[in-house]
Parts: C-alpha cells; sequence; structure tokens
C-alpha cells in the first residue's frame, strides 16, 4: 500500500506439561516470535506559490491532513534533505492499528526505527529503449547521466530500461559509476510495453523505506502492454511511489498516452514534462531534480477508519498567509491486507526490526 509499513516483534515461549501417575513429562514447545504490521503512511509534499518557486521553511504545525474527512495527527516531518524530525508520540492513535492482533505489546518506534522510515530518496529510472528511441537515443542517455550525476541527496538509485521487457541493469546502490555504466550500456531495440514495466519498476521500489521516486524518460506512447495505466497509478499511490515522467513531443502525437502521462503523475505527486529537444530533456531532468530537494516528508498513522477500499487524502496549509500556495502530493491510497505470521525461532537468532 501507499504505506511504510514497520514490523514489530512480539517473543514468547510455551511449556506444556502433560501427567501420567507419578511421572511428568514436560513438552517444549520451540520459541517463536509473531511479527507485526503497523501501517505508517508517508506522503512527499511539494509546496510551490503562484509563480511555481519552492516555499521553504514550513514548519509541521502550518500542515493539516485528512484521510476521508478524518483529521490526522502528523508523526514525522521531513524538509529537503534536512535530518527528521519527531512531531508525536509514534505510537498509533488509540493503540489500535490497522493490523490488529492481541499478541501486540508495544508499537511505539525507537529512533533508529524512525530514521530508517523517513530515509532520503530511492530513485530509480526507467529509460524507453524501444524501437521509438532510434533517433536521439545518444542525447537522451546523456540527459540521464546528467541528472544520476546530479542526485547528491538520494540515498540511492537504481536504473532499468524497457522495451517490451524491463531489463534490470544496475539495481538500487550508491554506487553512480555502476548506475552511468548501466547507462552507456543500453541499446534501441522492440516495440513499447511502458506500462507493463513501470508497474514492475513501482513493484520494486515499494520494498523500500522512505522516499520512493520512479523517473521514466519516454520516447512515445505504449504499443505493447496488456496493464492498463489505472492499475499502475492505483499501485504507485497505494504504496506511496511518486512518478515523474519526462516525453519527448513524439509522444505528444498521440493525446491520449499525453493525458494518461500527466493523469498519472499528478495522481501519484509527480510531474510529467514534454521536452522538444534534447537542451529541453536536461532542463526536465534539473526540474525533477529540484522538486526532490524541496518536498516534505510527512507521516502519520491512520486514525481508525472503516473504509477498507480506497482512502482519500487531502494535505492544506493552515493560515490566510498560506492559502495562496498550492499543494502538490497524491491523492490517497488503497490498504493492503494486514499481514500476521508467525516463524520459529531460537533465542539467540532473534531478528531485528525491519521495514517496508
Amino acid at each position: 500500500m501507499s504505506t511504510t509499513r514497520a514490523f514489530l516483534y512480539c517473543y514468547f515461549s510455551l511449556g506444556l506439561f502433560f501427567f501420567s501417575g507419578t511421572r511428568t513429562v514436560a513438552q517444549q514447545i520451540p520459541e517463536r516470535h509473531i511479527r507485526i504490521v503497523v501501517d505508517m503512511v508517508q506522503l512527499n509534499v511539494a509546496v510551490t506559490d503562484s509563480k511555481g518557486n519552492y516555499v521553504v521553511g514550513l514548519h509541521p504545525s502550518d500542515f493539516a491532513i485528512t484521510e476521508d474527512r478524518i483529521p490526522q495527527k502528523i508523526a514525522t516531518f521531513e524538509e529537503g534533505s534536512a535530518p527528521a524530525q519527531r512531531v508525536a508520540d509514534t505510537t498509533p492513535p488509540d493503540n489500535q492499528p490497522l493490523a490488529a492482533s492481541a499478541d501486540r505489546q508495544d508499537q511505539r518506534l525507537s529512533a533508529a526505527d524512525l530514521s530508517m522510515l523517513v530515509a532520503g530518496a530511492n530513485v530509480l529510472v526507467l529509460f524507453d529503449t524501444s524501437n521509438y528511441m532510434y533517433r536521439g537515443f545518444v542525447f537522451a542517455q546523456d540527459a540521464i547521466a546528467d541528472f544520476i550525476r546530479s542526485l547528491e541527496n538520494a540515498d540511492k538509485v537504481a536504473f532499468y530500461s524497457y522495451s517490451r521487457d524491463l531489463s534490470r541493469v544496475a539495481p538500487l546502490t550508491s554506487d553512480r559509476s555502476r548506475v552511468l555504466r548501466g547507462v552507456r550500456a543500453t541499446v534501441a531495440g522492440d516495440d513499447a510495453a511502458l506500462y507493463n514495466c513501470l508497474l514492475l519498476a513501482v513493484k520494486d521500489a515499494a520494498q523500500y523505506p522512505g522516499r520512493k521516486v520512479v523517473v521514466v524518460f519516454s520516447n512515445g506512447p505504449d504499443n505493447a502492454s496488456v496493464v492498463p495505466p489505472e492499475d499502475v497509478a492505483e499501485l504507485a499511490e497505494s504504496t506511496g511511489t511518486a512518478i515523474y515522467m519526462v516525453s519527448t513531443a513524439e509522444a505528444q502525437l498521440e493525446p491520449i498516452s499525453t493525458a494518461v502521462f500527466e493523469r498519472m503523475t499528478a495522481a501519484t505527486g509527480g510531474k510529467a514534462y514534454f521536452a522538444r529537444t534534447w537542451k529541453d530533456e536536461k532542463q526536465a531532468f534539473a526540474s525533477i531534480r529540484d522538486d526532490l530537494e524541496h518536498l516534505y516528508s510527512l507521516s502519520y498513522y491512520p486514525r481508525p477508519n472503516p473504509n477498507r477500499g480506497w482512502r482519500t487524502i487531502k494535505v492544506k496549509l493552515v493560515g490566510q498567509q498560506f492559502q495562496k500556495y498550492h499543494v502538490r502530493t497524491r491523492d490517497g491510497y488503497r490498504p493492503q491486507p494486514s499481514r500476521f505470521s508467525s516463524e520459529s525461532a531460537s533465542a539467540s537468532s532473534l531478528p531485528g526490526p525491519g521495514t517496508k
């Protein structure tokens, strides 16, 4: 879902005793730990003025979040690349998070867990290497390479390419040189299955905590996918993955593609750019980099909400002086089924908490 997940562990051991005459037989059940999924919704929020300039210096008290019109309490707050700060007690409201369990002992997040949840951006770059790309291929590679070099504040970057199939050229890594080698190694090829491959990229991004961003370079419309773009957009919203798209004028020759690109990116909190020249491509990537550097990250634990379908999120600024500003973030999310698992473990090999 559109959410960051924290795994909290409860451990217990049971001894069962059976009596037969005067002899006592003790049966020891192996120690087990129960993994609980607690849902935290994380939002990436861009605030701009009437001229499109980024508004900086806002505070947690300047934001108001509602989910299905239910007011939410901000748990963590981060501006740009500044350190994350705990705004309120991160214990879920009323001690009743979405993943209910009678065996839950403590939902409070440690400072280390909190830092991991609100880590900086993980950026996945998806490059169109379909047969649409025969012209201007090298210019597109240059623009993408410059973009990757400029991502100083991103924790990690991955590079994927696609035509009919997805190629995971460079997995998520902090090694920029490895990613750049992957960019230079790509060649143009088959038809374009953009939505199929973008869906897989979003699923990959959803595995990581913190900010999740997929940046797509597309040189034309999709002509080989079986996945509708609406499914891609909903998954991206529900996993908190922002989609940015840089497309050339070729895509604008098909109005449907233009509308889909704009609608998909807006729904996830990203943006779509249509570049007519290679210089426009570089400027589009520079704009995306600036956007990532000026995002506010806010998170909250959802208050009790009976709606198990689509939940609408609204973020507004508090105060009359802020009403002229524009707020951009994702529209909402669909909760995924809670997962509850029990695994055998020895006391000496108990795993630490993780996130998703």
